[in-house]
């Protein structure tokens, strides 16, 4: 008997020995390929370089030293950005941002949405052509499109004088240098934004969908509601949300259109350096901006079903 448990114990040893191997192979089987996969990931990682190397010089050091001065001039602290807020006239600033940001988003909403569905409701023929002129209108100088809205929309334009021949108005209407221009000028040049992705989204809706909810006994306004507006709510958020990031940085039109009284983030930022050359509260300026516009563009990515942040949050 005990020979036979001396004999079973160098047996049993030599048992976990062996699957104390085999588990340490298994390892070595399953890392040799996670290495393989991850070489054959960063191969080409070399290639990258250059441009790494470009946006490090021309957009990376450039934004860091902005952010720097911020914090940095005139004094080191908080100051510019405490200044910022604290001050009335600053705050008045940003209201006017995102009061701004927040019409022309409104707007382009209310005039594209029936643009991109007579787009996809028409003929295709004709649904280019129209696609066509609304791409026409990007490809045109901002400049020339804001300075034809200031023809059109001052005291003696073509709107006024066609209102007052109309018998409409007696006097003519302030639509210039205040916020009726802004708004105007602005929604103009955003709508083609909500346009492109908004008539994605509908041409991809099955039209067999209306007609089962049709079938199914809903009146054409409880279709559009319950059936067709849900299904473009991704195209409606996504070109809302960048609509709006946009607006917030426009500096053109505003300045055009607009007055003293509206003026807006991207006009105070310039109107600091230009005029009184204060650095430091331009650059925290600047530094809220990129940050609000970083914070709105991740939800706009969010909102991307084919987007790394969408896909991540959708594991």
């Amino acid at each position: 008997m005990k020979m036979a448990a001396t004999a079973s114990r160098p047996s049993t040893a030599t048992g976990s020995a062996a699957r104390a191997a085999g588990s340490a192979e298994g390892k070595k089987a399953i890392a040799m390929p996670q290495a393989e996969s991850l070489k054959q990931r960063w191969r080409g990682a070399g290639n990258l370089l250059p441009a790494l190397l470009f946006l490090g010089l021309f957009f990376l050091a450039p934004l860091i030293g902005l952010l720097l001065r911020g914090v940095l001039e005139p004094v080191p602290g908080l100051g510019n950005y405490e200044q910022l807020f604290a001050n009335s006239a600053y705050a008045r600033v940003l209201l006017n941002t995102f009061s701004v940001a927040g019409l022309v988003t409104v707007f382009s909403l209310l005039l594209g949405f029936p643009l991109a569905w007579a787009i996809t409701l028409v003929p295709r023929g004709w649904g280019r052509w129209i696609l066509n002129i609304v791409l026409l209108s990007m490809w045109t100088s901002l400049l020339a499109r804001t300075y034809s809205w200031l023809v059109l929309l001052q005291a003696s334009g073509v709107i006024n004088k066609a209102l007052m021949a109309m018998g409409i108005i007696d006097q003519p209407l302030e639509m210039v240098h205040n916020l009726t221009g802004v708004v105007i000028g602005m929604s103009y040049i955003m709508i083609p934004f909500i346009v492109l992705p908004l008539q994605a989204t509908m041409q991809a809706i099955d039209p067999m969908i209306l007609q089962a909810g049709s079938i199914c006994g809903a009146s054409p306004w409880t279709n559009f509601f319950r059936v067709f507006l849900p299904l473009c709510r991704p195209g409606l958020a996504s070109g809302g949300l960048m609509v709006f990031v946009m607006s917030l940085g426009y500096y053109v039109t505003p300045a055009l259109l607009g007055g003293a009284q509206n003026m807006m983030l991207p006009e105070f930022i310039i109107q600091q350096v230009q005029s009184f050359l204060n650095w430091g509260l331009a650059s925290a300026g600047a530094a809220l901006l990129i940050a609000i516009t970083l914070v709105l563009f991740y939800f706009y990515l969010k909102l991307q079903p084919e987007s790394p942040v969408g896909a991540s949050n959708a594991r």
